[in-house]
Order: structure tokens, then sequence, then C-alpha cells
């Protein structure tokens, strides 16, 4: 059996103080009395507590750095968020690494230790698709370093989280469908274990409930994100024997395979076929016919995740915050039937 690692929550636990006293006291803090720094200590000695060797250093010298780490760099969706970031890291003297996972299960692992090489102050996370495990964000969460995710997020008794409602925009979405005279409405969705994916599939599920459509599990299709396992997914729905008379994706990216594979059929949006999208993407208005999309505040989800991680720096000892975004359904030409 592992032996657990002592940490100074732990310590502020037994002795009814906070997390960034223990941290101070065994610091020598002038905020703190030397009775409780000799409390601390004692308590310290005790239980042979030993600073976790991933916050050493980190609490000898502010870099004034954030580590960032974002599934891709190219997609708009995350630029914005990005910027959202950095203004307010700017607001507050700091600024950001960004680090790429590439949604890549190990490159996500590989960033955090390279960022945490580079002396950042603490993270700012959306995992990349293949991260089921989370032990390498427990080890953060050990060290008593900042952490915050945004979007595609885990671990939300601990750690603070900013996401949109899926669940309402893939409701709205069915609806909408629904109300264009659309009766058989497919879902290609994206991992099992993404929040995202499971929460716009239960929007779906209510969308079909409140328009009083059955469910056809043939219509609930997966892809893992990529071009060609969409443009798969797609194929696989217009190859039933009674396809689907709309489609929604979990992205936008996922939907641009959908629509290239629809023409290919001989099929026409939105004539044959209803779509929308999710993120509204820059080529969401230039693709024919330009899509109907969920737009995200993909700006303001940066602002509220940076003000998050700076509530975390100023006092760990915060109960995890999980902050709920505003969608909106943007109407264009792909989901209004002619």
């Amino acid at each position: 059996m592992v032996k657990h690692r002592i940490s100074l929550k732990d310590i502020a636990r037994e002795l009814g103080v906070s997390i960034s006293t223990v941290s101070r006291g065994l610091r020598d803090h002038p905020d703190i009395s030397d009775e409780l720094i000799v409390r601390i200590k004692e308590c310290a000695g005790l239980r042979n507590y030993s600073p976790n060797p991933m916050a050493m250093g980190l609490l000898k010298q502010r870099t004034k750095m954030i580590g960032v780490i974002v599934p891709d760099l190219v997609t708009h969706f995350f630029s914005s968020v990005i910027s959202g970031i950095e203004a307010v890291a700017k607001e507050k003297g700091y600024f950001v690494i960004i680090s790429p996972s590439n949604e890549s299960y190990s490159k996500e692992k590989e960033n955090i230790q390279n960022l945490m090489r580079a002396r950042v102050e603490g993270f700012i996370v959306c995992l990349s698709q293949q991260t089921t495990d989370y032990s390498h964000f427990e080890q953060i969460i050990e060290a008593e370093i900042p952490l915050v995710f945004f979007d595609r997020v885990c671990l939300k008794d601990k750690v603070p989280t900013v996401t949109a409602d899926s669940f309402e925009a893939a409701r709205g979405i069915t609806r909408h469908f629904y109300e264009n005279n659309a009766h058989r409405i497919a879902y290609i969705s994206g991992p099992d274990h993404l929040n995202i994916s499971d929460e716009r599939r239960m929007g779906y599920l209510q969308g079909l409930t409140d328009c009083d459509l059955e469910f056809r599990p043939e219509y609930l299709e997966k892809c893992d994100l990529s071009t060609t396992s969409a443009a798969e997914a797609t194929q696989r729905l217009l190859s039933l024997p009674l396809k689907p008379d709309a489609i929604f994706g979990i992205n936008d990216t996922v939907v641009f395979s959908a629509m290239k594979e629809i023409r290919k059929s001989g099929l026409n949006v939105p004539k044959d076929i209803l779509l929308v999208g999710f993120t509204d993407e820059f080529h969401a208005t230039v693709v024919h016919p330009m899509l109907t999309s969920v737009m995200h505040p993909t700006y303001e989800m940066g602002r509220v995740t940076a003000g998050l991680f700076f509530e975390l720096t100023e006092n760990m000892d915060l109960p995890p915050k999980s902050v709920e975004l505003k969608t909106k359904l943007v109407i264009r030409e792909s989901s209004v039937r002619q």
C-alpha cells in the first residue's frame, strides 16, 4: 500500500487553520504569530511533513507566469479564450505561457512538466480528448498549486471550472430542428469521457422528449473529433435506410466534415438535411450555405477562468466554483427549411 504523503491541507485540517496560513507559518511569515508558527512546525514535524517536490521552488519565487494548456492553437475557440485569459493576466501584471497538447494525453503531461521547469505559478487547462487518467492533475492539487479547468473539465469537486451551458444549447438545437419540420434528428458526439460529449448528448435526448420524438439509437453517432472520424460517422448516418433529415455535431469542425459528405452523396443542405454546428467558428460564415451554430462566449470564458485562477492565488482554501456561461444559437441558412 502506498503511504499517503502528508500535505499542507492535512496539517491545516488538524490545526483548524487555512492552507495558506500553514504555508506561511512554515516560512516564518511575519503575519503569522510566533505561537502559531510553533504549533504549525510541531505538527509538521510529528507528521513527518516534507514539501511536495512539485511545489518546491514555486514557494520561493514569484515568476508572474501562468501555464495555459489547450488542445490546439488553430481554432478560433481556443485563441479567443486565450485572449480573454491574457487580458486579465495583463491587468494583474502576469503573462501566460501557452502549450498545445495536440489532443494527446502524453503531450499534456509533458507540457505540465515543462511548464513546471519554467516555474509557472499555476495552470489553466482544457483537457485533451485522450485524457482519461487525471493523476497528473491530482499531483498539482496535492502540491497546492493553483489549477483551473475550462470547457473540457474534470475533478469538479476539487478544481474550479468554467463551462458553457452545453445541455441547454443541445436541447435548443433539437427544438430548432423540430420547428423547421425535421423529425429524424441525428447527433454526432465526441469521446464518451469528455464532459461536453455527455452534456450535449443529454441535451439532445431532452430535446427529443420536448418535441415528442422517439429516440433512435442509430441517429446517435460518435467520432474522435478528427475530420476523418466525423466523415465516417456521417457516412454511417447517410447509409441508413431512413436517413436523418437534420444533423448537429459536437463542434463546427465535425459539422464541416458532415456538410462535405452530404454534398458528396448528392444531397443538399438545407433542402434535404438541416445542419447545426457548435462553437461558431469563423468559417461558419464563409461556407455555403452559412452554418447555423451555437456561439460560445469564448472571450468571456477566458476572462472568467483567469479570474478564478487569481482568486486561488490569493486563497487556496476557497471551495471550487463551477461557473456555467450562457450560449446563443446563431441561426443562418443551413438549418432553415426553404
